[in-house]
């Protein structure tokens, strides 16, 4: 690393997760896992074109009491490629991840991004199986940043680009949206992850296809459907979701939700303001647990 790390990101990572994989329609799909599966679940769901690792300097300090899992959604990290990607099939992985990791209540579902559409389709199609429901900067009526990059330029996101080599293909590693404040240690964490070598080089372990996904209006219509507890997570300098948003979440659950905005945070919070994170999703699941 370029500089050294703080203790408490190295104490995160020391925590080894457990992992897992499980099949959902013919496709593997892995997750980590740490705490007391016996513990009150929760589970973190990626954006698009991330993985599971982007969690694991977060999940550690959730999972003190709690049993957290973390997936890598079919098409995104060390889960099988499928040749389509329905709404349904996502939402499906996020409650055969929990089944095989050992849940035994209704789990809380924490989506960044793409992530918390796929969330609140998952509480949708069970909305009994679902505790809670927490978006960190989630779109809602739109496409998530990554896909809206995937569709406006011919070539990003939508090839898997080969590099000769691995240190090579992490150097090009970019954040969608750019943004600054990212510290290098996580940066450096989360691109490792990110690459994969195939037979023409080192490339992304994403599946461009995912971006042919569309369901912004979908996860829109959804919300409506959605009455367990529910909160929004954005960051004060994000580009991608607003006060406004969070009034769009409102009206279409029609009901008041805490909007718990980051200070000085960007779209990638828990890359740019990790610790603010993991105390505001704290402070929001201890007010449910203890209820």
């Amino acid at each position: 690393m370029t500089t050294e790390a703080p203790r408490w990101f190295r104490d995160a990572l020391a925590h080894e997760p457990r992992r897992g994989r499980v099949r959902v329609r013919g496709a593997a799909v892995a997750y980590l896992a740490w705490g007391d599966p016996a513990a009150a679940p929760v589970l973190l769901v990626h954006g698009g074109g991330a993985h599971s690792h982007w969690w694991c300097h977060i999940a550690p300090q959730l999972a003190r009491e709690r049993l957290v899992v973390a997936l890598d959604l079919s098409g995104h990290g060390d889960s099988e490629h499928r040749d389509e990607y329905p709404r349904e099939v996502w939402a499906e992985e996020v409650f055969t991840v929990l089944e095989d990791a050992g849940a035994r209540s209704a789990p809380v579902l924490v989506g960044h991004s793409m992530g918390g559409m796929v969330c609140v389709l998952a509480a949708e199609s069970r909305p009994d199986a679902v505790g809670g429901l927490v978006l960190v900067e989630t779109p809602i009526g739109v496409a998530d940043p990554e896909t809206a990059e995937a569709r406006s330029r011919r070539r990003a996101l939508r090839t898997a680009r080969a590099y000769a080599d691995r240190e090579t293909a992490i150097a090009r590693f970019r954040l969608i949206p750019p943004q600054p404040c990212v510290d290098p240690w996580v940066l450096e964490h989360v691109a490792s992850n990110s690459v994969v070598e195939s037979p023409r080089g080192w490339t992304w372990r994403f599946d461009p296809e995912i971006y042919r996904r569309h369901f912004p209006r979908g996860v829109a219509a959804a919300l409506a459907g959605v009455a367990c507890p529910f909160a929004f997570v954005r960051g004060s300098l994000s580009v991608s979701v607003s006060e406004r948003t969070h009034r769009s979440v409102c009206e279409l659950l029609g009901r008041e939700v805490p909007d718990v905005v980051v200070d000085g945070a960007h779209h990638h919070v828990l890359l740019d303001h990790p610790e603010a994170l993991v105390a505001a999703l704290d402070e929001i699941l201890a007010g449910w647990e203890a209820q």
